[in-house]
This record gives structure tokens, C-alpha cells and sequence, in this order.
């Protein structure tokens, strides 16, 4: 038997000591060879990326990284999570939504569900879902012992909550489970309707106190950031308008005599879940430790373990090659349940084209499953929990959201800020800097704006409920491209052709295949159709060749020295052929001056405004 010295083995036991400047040096040396010219202590600053809301991400972090102790599950601040156990015996409660008008076909979709790995469900209730009447209906076979139910109702849910507890009565039910659903200020954020709020919360305290007794597991209030995520919120804003909207429905609770700790059990709070896989970590985990800091505040810091429900993200669901979004909300549930939420709702992948058909609800309720009880991701507390850079990104993130919960109550409170323009103003800020982002392509959206197939089949949905509006707007990562894709579309059933450009690729494959290629993908996320065959040699076949491809405008693709050589004699031949624009693809050189006397109109660049350009493009083709 071997053993082991006193010491143990130490796999660095025969490698020198390194320091942060080492680092820092060797990185500096790497930039410069790059052609970046950077001191040593500037190589980390070089390497950030800078985030929303003030955050930064670094290429290193070490212990030192200055985060503040995240505690253990289970106990305060409850960062690593609201139980001990985390999810070792089960996991989290995979919830599937439900939004489909016709009760009978709901019900025919909730008992399949059940049948084959869901564990909860989520009702739409009233003007956006199944009628109240027909909730009997909806749920007709369910055990509604074994599967919670939460409701969606908007300012329905008294008449809805009614109903439900009707039914739990004719069943025989004792101690239900779910939530309720009640959300005056999310309902108000999404309709702008702010007039008698107070009322609508109120009624829900009732609500709440009618219950408290008789259905002890059953919540009754939901504080739901999602309307404020999919108005183009940050993390940050997102996390302060919740915290904000569960400190008022705290104080409404409080002041009808519920104790903190009996309030604290009636809300349930619910996030998005993005594919920003990290930051939806940090987020979950952030949002536990800020509301245990207003339990704390409140005289109740054993009551601070937040009830958290993820829902996958809308904002980046997208219309076209909606088969990307099984990846976006497959890395999006994995950071929620990493992030430790205690349910799970992903969307299926064609939500953005209206109500899911029978494979898209199937591959969204399996995504949780092999996630769950396959890949056993529950099974592990807090995964995350020790990385330095999650409990840095996480320690910012709660300072950020921290900062701007203060500035809403300063405000007035949530409903104060919601009806002065607070909000709203501070969201559009953000979503237009975004909207930057995105027409630059510098957060690329696959299938969109980058790597878009022109020929694809669309993917047809019937027509969901029309959801509330007149509040905050509602946003997608896709919608600028979207309109140039459906202009394209029209141009095509109108004319029986999308609209093209001419690749005009001078000299050998070598020479022109990375900036054709790039050109390429840059026209079809405007559904531009580009034409290149045959490549071009010189400034007369580039003429024969443009005129034969039916297009109206042309780009130019080639290295830096074939443009030097050819690009002005190409550009002239192409506009006395009849192109109504000339592009050339990549940053001007030299040789600038010549190509835009010749009748260069426009060089396209990584990082340019693409919307901009495909937007121009579009009006000179005369596309409508």
C-alpha cells in the first residue's frame, strides 16, 4: 500500500512562484505583438469588457478580488441559496406556462405535461388566457394535491383566485400549493394604468389574509420584474424595480397586521433568465442576498430566503430561425438553476411566433428534465458559489441594483417612479445603448443578424392572446432586423424576387473569400440576397457580370492590395453599368480617396451600423 507523505502532494511543488505582474508583463507582450502598445500595468484594462449598469468584466480574478463572503445555503444573507439542502432531493419545480384560450385543448396540453416530467404549472387566466368560468375545465384531471398551480390573471386575479379556491373546495383540497398570482404594480408597469393600485393591493392583502389560515403553502403575491426585463431593463434596474415593488407589497401586508416573517411567505419573485449565462448566475444569487438585506432591515432576517421563479427571456427569443432559441433558453435555464432558482419556466422556442404546438412545449419541458435528471445540476448547492469571478460579478451587481432601488424609493416608491416616468426613462436609456449594440452587430443575435438563412421555411404559429399594454413597451433583441427582414419578405411576394447585391470578389478565392463572406452575411441579415458567381477578374467582366445578376447595388470584396490595383476601375464600371450604390468592403486605406472619385459610396466595416447601412441599401433598391 502506498503512502502518502504528511504533506500530501502538491502539484506546483516544482514550479517557481508567480505574481500578478508577472502576469500583467507576459499579457502586455502578447497585446504589443498585436500591434497594441500598452504598459504592463494597462494589460487587464485592455482585456474588460465593459457591461451594463457600470459593471466590468475583467480577464482575471484571483482571491483578492475583493468580493464580499457570500455565507453558507441556507442561512443569511442566503446568496448560495434559500435552503440548506439546495436542490439534492429534487431539484428545481420545472413550471410550463400555459396561454391557450380554449380550455379543453389546455387541458389536453396540462395533462401531457404533467404525464411526462412537469411539476407545476402556469395558468393565463382572463382577457389572456382561459376564461375564469373555464378554470374547472383547464384543470379537470389534474392532482391538484401533487401539482401547484400559479395564476396569471393581471387584474383579474380576484375573480380567478376565487374560482381556484372553489375548485380546491369541491376536491377536497386542504393545503394547497402555487401562488395566486396577485400583481397590482407589475400590472400597472405593463398598462400605464395607475389609478386605483392601492385598491388593487388592498384586495390582494385580503386576499392574502382570506388564505393565510386554510391554504398555509399557497402564496398570494407575485412581484414580477418581467415586465421591466422586457421593456429592455438592465440586470441591475431589473433587480431595484423588484426589490422596490416587494417592499411595498412588504409594507401593505405589514400594516394589515401580517408579521414580517407571514408577509415575507406570501411574495414570490420572478427574473429572467438570459443567455448571458454568468450574469443570469449572479443575478439569482444577487437577488436572494438583496432582499435578506431589506428582511434583515425589517426586523426579520430568518425570513429573508426569497422565493424565486426564472422565466427564459423573451427579449432574446427570435422570430426568424426560431431552432436557435432551443440553445438560448437551454443556457438560460442551466444558469437559473445554477443561479439557484426554485422553479423554472422555459419558454418554448417558437413563443416569439405565437402558441406552441405539441414538440415545442415538449422540447421545453425536457430541457429542465435532462438538466435536472440527467445532467443532475440540482444536485450540487450552488455551483458557482467560490469562483471569484461569479462572487465578483455578483457582489457588483447587488450594489448597482442596490443603488437604484434607493433612487426609486427616494423617487417615492415604485408606483411613484412608474407614474412620474422614473422608470421608463431610465429603461429606455439602457435599451437604446443596447439598440446600438445591436444594429453594430457587436451583440451578434445568431440566425439574425448574423449567419441568417434566407431561404428558410417560415415557421407558422396560431396567434396568441393579445397581452397587456399602454405601460411599458416591449422589446427583442431582433426587432430592427426583423423590419428589414420583413420588407424583404413583401419585396419578394410582391415581385417574386428579394432584392440583391453583387459580390463583386476580385482575384483568387485566397484573396477575397474573408470579406465576401463577411459582405455576404452582412446583406442577408437585411434579406439582401447576394450574388457572386461568376467572381470578377477586372473592371469589364465586373460589369458584364453585375448587369447579369439582376442586382442594383454592388459591393466590392478583395484584399487590401488587389484594392489599391483595381477597386476605382471596378467602382467606375459599376456604377456605368447602372449600380445605384457601390459598397467596399473593409476599412479604407490608401487608396480611399480614388475609390470614392471612382464611385465608392460606402465602406462596410465590422462594428459599423449595419441597420443603418441595410436600412439605405433597402430605400436605394426601392424596396418598400
Amino acid at each position: 500500500m502506498t503512502v502518502l507523505p504528511d504533506d500530501g502532494f502538491s502539484l506546483a511543488a516544482d514550479f517557481p512562484d508567480t505574481s500578478h505582474e508577472q502576469w500583467q508583463r507576459l499579457v502586455a507582450g502578447v497585446l504589443r505583438k498585436a500591434g497594441k502598445d500598452v504598459p504592463d500595468t494597462a494589460a487587464e484594462e485592455a482585456l474588460s469588457t465593459a457591461l451594463e449598469d457600470g459593471l466590468t468584466t475583467r480577464p482575471l480574478y484571483t482571491s483578492d478580488s475583493g468580493a464580499t463572503a457570500a455565507g453558507h445555503p441556507g442561512f443569511a444573507p442566503f446568496t448560495r441559496g434559500g435552503r440548506p439542502e439546495g436542490g439534492v432531493l429534487s431539484g428545481w419545480d420545472v413550471r410550463q406556462r400555459h396561454d391557450r384560450p380554449d380550455p379543453t385543448r389546455t387541458n389536453e396540453a396540462v395533462l401531457t405535461d404533467l404525464e411526462n416530467g412537469v411539476t407545476s404549472l402556469w395558468l393565463s387566466v382572463g382577457e389572456c388566457g382561459v376564461p375564469v368560468p373555464e378554470i374547472a375545465t383547464a384543470l379537470d384531471g389534474v392532482l391538484l394535491d401533487l401539482a401547484p398551480v400559479v395564476l396569471d390573471a393581471g387584474d383579474a386575479f380576484g375573480p380567478a383566485a376565487a374560482e381556484l379556491l372553489r375548485l380546491y373546495e369541491k376536491r377536497g383540497i386542504e393545503s394547497a400549493s402555487g401562488n395566486l398570482g396577485a400583481d397590482p404594480l407589475g400590472h400597472a408597469a405593463r398598462t400605464g394604468v395607475y389609478d386605483g393600485v392601492p385598491e388593487r393591493t388592498a384586495e390582494a392583502v385580503a386576499l392574502a389574509r382570506r388564505v393565510r389560515d386554510s391554504h398555509p403553502a399557497l402564496r398570494t403575491l407575485t412581484v414580477d420584474a418581467l415586465p421591466y426585463h422586457e421593456a429592455g431593463a438592465s440586470p441591475a434596474q431589473e433587480l431595484g424595480c423588484s426589490l422596490s415593488t416587494g417592499v411595498a407589497l412588504l409594507r401593505a401586508l405589514n400594516d394589515a397586521g401580517f408579521p414580517v416573517e407571514d408577509a415575507c411567505a406570501q411574495l414570490e419573485f420572478r427574473y429572467a433568465a438570459t443567455a448571458d449565462q454568468f450574469l443570469t448566475i449572479a443575478k439569482f444569487r444577487a437577488a436572494r442576498r438583496l432582499w435578506a438585506r431589506v428582511a434583515e432591515a425589517s426586523g426579520a432576517p430568518a425570513a429573508g430566503a426569497q422565493r424565486q421563479h426564472a422565466v427564459t427571456s423573451s427579449v432574446m427569443m427570435t422570430r426568424r430561425d426560431p431552432w436557435v432559441n432551443m440553445l438560448r433558453t437551454t443556457v438560460a435555464s442551466l444558469a437559473a438553476g445554477v443561479g439557484g432558482a426554485d422553479a423554472v419556466t422555459v419558454l418554448p422556442f417558437d413563443h416569439a411566433l405565437g402558441l406552441p404546438d405539441d414538440f415545442a412545449r415538449r422540447i421545453a419541458r425536457n430541457t429542465s428534465t435532462i438538466l435536472v435528471e440527467e445532467s443532475h445540476v440540482g444536485r450540487v448547492i450552488d455551483p458557482a458559489g467560490g469562483s471569484w469571478y461569479v462572487e465578483r460579478l455578483t457582489d457588483e451587481l447587488a450594489h448597482a441594483a442596490w443603488e437604484w432601488f434607493q433612487e426609486i424609493e427616494r423617487a417615492g416608491g415604485q408606483l411613484a417612479a412608474l407614474r412620474g416616468g422614473l422608470v421608463s426613462e431610465r429603461i429606455d436609456a439602457v435599451w437604446r445603448a443596447r439598440g446600438a449594440s445591436l444594429a453594430r452587430r457587436r451583440e451578434p443575435v445568431t440566425g439574425v443578424s448574423e449567419f441568417p438563412l434566407l431561404s428558410e421555411a417560415p415557421v407558422e404559429r396560431d396567434p396568441a392572446p393579445s397581452r397587456p399594454s399602454g405601460g411599458l413597451p416591449r422589446v427583442r433583441r431582433d426587432e430592427a432586423f426583423e423590419g428589414l427582414r420583413s420588407r424583404s419578405d413583401a419585396h419578394l411576394a410582391a415581385t417574386g424576387a428579394r432584392p440583391r447585391v453583387f459580390l463583386a470578389a476580385l482575384g483568387p478565392a485566397s484573396a477575397h473569400t474573408a470579406r465576401a463572406s463577411f459582405a455576404a452575411n452582412l446583406f442577408q441579415a437585411g434579406g439582401v440576397e447576394p450574388v457572386h458567381d461568376p467572381v470578377t477578374v477586372d473592371a469589364s467582366s465586373a460589369a458584364r457580370a453585375f448587369t447579369a445578376s439582376g442586382a442594383e447595388i454592388a459591393c466590392i470584396c478583395s484584399s487590401d492590395a488587389l484594392y489599391a490595383e483595381q477597386a476605382a476601375p471596378v467602382a467606375e464600371a459599376l456604377k456605368a453599368a447602372g449600380a445605384r450604390r457601390v459598397y467596399l468592403a473593409g476599412r479604407p486605406g490608401e487608396w480611399r480617396e480614388s475609390c470614392e472619385r471612382a464611385g465608392v459610396d460606402e465602406f462596410v466595416v465590422a462594428g459599423g451600423d449595419a441597420v443603418a447601412v441595410l436600412t439605405l441599401a433597402l430605400d436605394r433598391i426601392g424596396v418598400a
